[in-house]
């Protein structure tokens, strides 16, 4: 390898070595956080990113235990799909291949009868 050779690793890339959201599943998981956020539903959240498993969590206080927890895991990508909703009691409310009709569980919360 010399100093002008445009690839310095040549081979095959490591797999990663941690799960992460991208951009545009950021972008609609924080558009729902921003809408429970102003129907007073959700103050606080916490990303997590590990080997395995990418968590958004999100909290009523940030003193509590988290209300859902948001998992992006890719293994299970051919499987029951990747993205699942989790409540707080650890039952899985939605998974699917499918980010956004996957959140379509927490934006219910959204909708409230008219008094």
């Amino acid at each position: 390898m010399s100093i002008h050779d445009p690839t310095p690793f040549p081979g095959p890339r490591p797999a990663p070595e941690q799960v992460a959201f991208d951009r545009t599943e950021l972008g609609t998981i924080l558009g729902l956080y921003g809408r429970m956020v102003a129907a007073g539903e959700w103050r606080d959240y916490a990303m997590s990113f590990l080997r395995d498993v990418a968590v958004f969590s999100v909290f009523r206080r940030s003193a509590e235990n988290p209300l859902y927890r948001i998992e992006k895991r890719p293994a299970l990508r051919n499987r029951q799909g990747m993205y699942a909703v989790i409540g707080m009691d650890g039952q899985i409310l939605k998974r699917g291949q499918d980010l956004a009709s996957v959140l379509r569980v927490l934006e219910r919360k959204l909708i409230r009868p008219i008094e």
